[in-house]
């Protein structure tokens, strides 16, 4: 079967992959669409160490091919978006609704694919850019099937992220400010989870004066094109402010954009070896550094909810696909994100 195979020096679409049968509490879907997020694109510059040769993808959506023994909430039909969360549900951290922090899967790649009989990684307990894949029952969620894969795609990484790093993690109340820094495809979803909270002003902002349009589609009050404008609008600072470049001197500026009690919540993804600086006496007001994991989400209540308000009209998800690509076609996908062309593009098999 095809797939989009890292093998630490080169990316290359390959149609020799191999995958086993799914086991006891595993889930075997074939894919139909999947997201292009930077995360992907960070194994391969170095940014996010990971074993290879990997098969690559994170962000996708398909419809149950088969199931393993044990598995009764999802049948061979059934349309899903997946999860990257392989948490083992039975220790500490998941017994008390914290998914993202099971201790049992972070760092323990699995390797159910094969290649020339040699195995093969899987990126983020998902490997979303294959034909098929297999994942943990606890990751597959089943969606109504009017929802169109392409956009159910987006659910499993981007939308959790931004969306949750909202609501599950700031929890952004009502009449709150908010500013967010970066709109690629984790600040939209952060836009509109803004929006959606009741936030009364939601500042966007970006480099690139041509993300205003989508920006403010998405749930922006204004938008600016420089952090030195924020308190212009906010004069003592903002309730919450999220980071979703990955630059520590944005990480600093956040910080000391804040107002009392103000959070900044760290999104985007610098080099494990990056350093931030800040002064300390800047929190002393009761302000909070946060970082926040895949919006501190818990997939199964959080991606039905979402699909609930897709279908309300209350979140956007058919906006946030910029592209489809053939999978193909990853280059041109991979370097139309790196140049920030596309909110989010979308491989599709």
């Amino acid at each position: 079967m095809k797939a989009v195979l890292f093998d630490g020096e080169q990316v290359r679409v390959v149609d020799d992959l191999e995958i086993r049968d799914p086991g006891p509490g595993e889930v075997l879907v074939e894919i139909a669409a999947a997201g292009l997020c930077h995360s992907d694109l960070s194994v391969v510059d170095g940014t996010i160490p990971f074993p290879v040769p990997v098969v690559l993808g994170h962000e996708g959506a398909g419809v149950v091919a088969a199931v393993g023994p044990g598995v009764g909430h999802v049948a061979p039909g059934d349309h899903v978006s997946l999860s990257t969360l392989a948490n083992c549900g039975a220790c500490a951290d998941c017994d008390r609704g914290r998914p993202t922090m099971c201790r049992r899967t972070i760092g323990r790649p699995g390797r159910p694919f094969s290649r020339a009989g040699r195995p093969v990684f899987q990126f983020a307990a998902n490997s979303a850019f294959a034909e098929q894949t297999i994942v943990k029952a606890v990751q597959a969620v089943k969606i109504p099937a009017d929802i169109p894969l392409t956009s159910a795609a987006l659910i499993g990484c981007g939308v959790l992220t931004g969306v949750g790093a909202v609501l599950n993690r700031a929890r952004v109340d009502r009449g709150d400010t908010v500013v967010v820094i970066g709109t690629g495809g984790i600040g939209l979803n952060v836009l509109q989870g803004a929006r959606i909270a009741g936030a009364s002003a939601i500042v966007a902002v970006d480099t690139n004066p041509a993300k205003e349009a989508v920006a403010r589609q998405f749930g922006a009050t204004d938008f600016l094109d420089s952090v030195d404008g924020v308190r212009g609008l906010f004069p003592t600072g903002a309730d919450h402010v999220f980071e979703c470049v990955g630059s520590t001197a944005l990480i600093r500026a956040a910080i000391e954009l804040l107002d009392r009690r103000g959070q900044a919540v760290l999104l985007g993804m610098p080099s494990p070896t990056a350093q931030a600086s800040f002064l300390p006496a800047s929190l002393f007001l009761d302000k909070s550094v946060l970082g926040c994991r895949y919006g501190s989400s818990r997939p199964q209540h959080d991606i039905a909810l979402y699909a609930d308000l897709y279908r309300q009209d209350r979140l956007l998800l058919d906006e946030l696909v910029t592209a489809t690509y053939p999978v193909e076609d990853f280059a041109k996908a991979a370097d139309d994100a790196k140049h920030g062309r596309v909110a989010r593009g979308v491989l599709t098999f």
